[in-house]
């Protein structure tokens, strides 16, 4: 059996990697990378090094053949772009003869209304389509997509949000990572969609377990969508940016995030304790400053 990770060297991609590697030998694992000389690391430890381009099927042909169970990390970009790349791999994984495809998808996928959701939407159709087994792993938020703000408190700021009462079911990529191993090594995941949540909870919620670590009080700013875009565009972030965070906070607010699943013990056997996920990402912080 071979397995092949897409975006092996991409932020989750690789802890997916090292994930497997715990697990499996080298010689059965292969990954596909744009880069091939950001991937030299993992040659030299015996993982086989692909190079390929969703925008170029004929790249997508050769890195998939001979691979029984392929995990298609979802792309970065536009929504237009990743529908085009995601389709490309799975056409191309039907070509190769892929006997299993795990996929990376989004929160209550199908009826999210995200704005994040339609690529996802369209790849698990596609997916579907090929008649090939499959498992959605539908991860719910990152803990790391708050390191910004988690910074600023830690500065002295407040929480600042405009998601109102809106639940997320934050998770570190770490732990989506383990269970996307998981998945791929496992036996009895052949067409599963995994919703991969962790405890459910508000911006005030979230911003007191950070309070409690830090023995603190955190306060919390509640703004409107326009102040928040005010807010960002004044911390620095690129004007072509601030509509996706706002949307963000727009469908956290609408609830598109609050998927109560119990997935992720089902998978790693283990439950995700709120504070030991904040803990970890502060000492992550803490090492990079």
């Amino acid at each position: 059996m071979k397995i092949l990770v897409t975006g092996a060297t991409g932020k989750l991609g690789s802890k997916v990697v090292e994930a497997l590697l715990k697990t499996l030998p080298a010689s059965k694992l292969a990954v596909s990378v744009r880069n091939a000389e950001k991937a030299e690391g993992l040659r030299a430890r015996g993982v086989e090094v692909r190079q390929a381009d969703f925008d170029h099927p004929e790249t997508l042909d050769k890195a998939f053949e001979g691979i029984d169970r392929l995990l298609i990390i979802s792309a970065d970009g536009d929504n237009e772009t990743r529908i085009h790349q995601h389709t490309n791999a799975v056409q191309a994984a039907e070509r190769a003869g892929v006997k299993f495809i795990a996929y990376t998808s989004l929160a209550n996928a199908k009826e999210s209304e995200n704005l994040m959701a339609p690529p996802h939407v369209a790849t698990e159709e596609s997916i579907m389509k090929t008649g090939i087994p499959y498992s959605f792993l539908r991860n719910n938020w990152y803990f790391e997509n708050e390191i910004g703000s988690i910074q600023g408190v830690l500065a002295g700021a407040p929480w600042v949000t405009s998601a109102g009462e809106g639940k997320v079911g934050w998770a570190l990529q770490q732990d989506y990572a383990d269970a996307a191993a998981a998945v791929l090594v496992g036996n009895g995941h052949e067409n599963t969609v995994y919703e991969l949540s962790g405890p459910l909870l508000t911006q005030e919620e979230l911003a007191s377990a950070l309070g409690d670590i830090l023995g603190k009080e955190v306060p919390v700013q509640q703004v409107s969508d326009e102040k928040y875009a005010e807010i960002m565009k004044g911390l620095g972030l690129p004007d072509f940016v601030i509509p996706i965070v706002v949307g963000i906070q727009e469908s956290i607010r609408n609830g598109s995030l609050e998927v109560e699943s119990n997935d992720f013990e089902k998978i790693l056997g283990r439950t995700l304790p709120i504070n030991e996920s904040l803990n970890q990402l502060i000492n992550t912080i803490s090492q990079t400053k």
